[in-house]
């Protein structure tokens, strides 16, 4: 009876077996293009990982270079500031200019070449500075100055204050410039050492020796 239960059930077993949907060549197959996925995918992670890394080390070694490396910015122009308290002051008609506190005599431009008046900002000192022949009336020589300040005049010009080496006994006695401002040699060093980029000078009008 128990053989024929166990065959009974056997049978009933086979007639009701489920076929697999998918072969088993065709899993294994599957399982390894799978395979094969994962790890192209781990190896592109890898690479996009070790690009990152390049990258930020280039950058930190690109930062970490000298000022010299780097580009330099330009200053910006100094334009002409006449709310400024004036470093110094120039009284063309008194032949004097007025410098913590002390007066200097000054020759300024003739009647023909009178010196520009109003604020004048220092856009450059020169410890000495090559200057035409031209702008001194000069015809044969150029000459070369010390303790040059190089100013903007209030109309975008340039104007400049001098040491008259070339005639020391004009400042405070008579008016041999074009325009220029002139200052005894040690006069024009102590203004020289006394500004800088940005101070103004207020120049005021008065009427030029002839």
């Amino acid at each position: 009876m128990s053989d024929d239960l166990t065959s009974a059930l056997r049978d009933l077993a086979a007639d009701h077996r489920t076929p697999p949907l998918v072969p088993g060549a065709e899993i294994r197959r599957r399982a390894a293009v799978r395979g094969r996925r994962r790890r192209v995918a781990a190896a592109g992670a890898t690479l996009v990982t070790a690009a990152v890394a390049v990258t930020v080390a280039a950058g930190l070694l690109t930062g970490s270079g000298s000022d010299d490396e780097r580009p330099h910015r330009k200053p910006a122009p100094v334009a002409t500031d006449s709310a400024r308290t004036p470093a110094a002051t120039v009284d063309l008609s008194r032949h004097r200019m007025t410098l913590d506190g002390r007066e200097l005599p000054i020759s300024a431009g003739t009647a023909a070449h009178p010196t520009p008046t109003g604020s004048m900002t220092v856009v450059a000192t020169h410890r000495e500075k090559r200057m035409p022949a031209g702008e001194f009336g000069l015809d044969e020589y150029d000459l070369t100055l010390p303790w040059v300040v190089e100013l903007r005049t209030p109309d975008g010009g340039t104007n400049y204050v001098v040491a008259l080496t070339y005639n020391e006994k004009a400042p405070g006695k008579m008016d041999v410039t074009k325009g220029w401002i002139g200052l005894r040699p040690d006069d024009a060093r102590t203004l020289h050492d006394r500004l800088e980029p940005g101070d103004v000078i207020t120049v005021r009008a008065g009427g030029p020796a002839r």
